[in-house]
């Protein structure tokens, strides 16, 4: 292959995953409602407000509340060397949990949500 043609070829193998990359539009936006962190998975929106003497999870789907009342996580919060896990009950529109939380920067937060006898695992990084 000459010179030329494979710099064409390359052009056009990269221009395809630039484009797969690009934010794509699902009809809803990925904006904290509730001051929050957003992360998406499958579609469905996890927004996480930590502070030290509470930690609430709000989700939607495709923008629009879920309903929380038969639906449990399990939220365990990694800082350094310490590990607390904790359990999120329904409280109205959202999961939450009250005590004492380390909430500091850096802290790596994974969530387990159980809904319909389906599991899904979201992750955050507190700033």
């Amino acid at each position: 292959m000459k010179f030329p043609q494979l710099i064409a070829a390359l052009a056009l193998a990269t221009t395809g995953a630039a484009f797969a990359a690009d934010n794509h539009a699902h009809g809803h936006e990925h904006k904290p409602l509730h001051g929050g962190l957003v992360v998406e998975v499958k579609d469905m929106d996890y927004e996480l407000v930590a502070r030290p003497d509470s930690l609430q999870l709000h989700l939607r789907d495709h923008g629009k509340a879920v309903d929380v009342s038969k639906v449990t996580a399990k939220l365990t919060l990694l800082s350094g060397t310490d590990k607390q896990e904790v359990e999120l009950k329904p409280a109205g529109d959202k999961l939450e949990a009250k005590g004492s939380f380390k909430v500091v920067a850096g802290t790596k937060v994974v969530v387990v949500v159980l809904a319909t006898g389906k599991s899904s695992t979201a992750r955050f990084v507190l700033k």
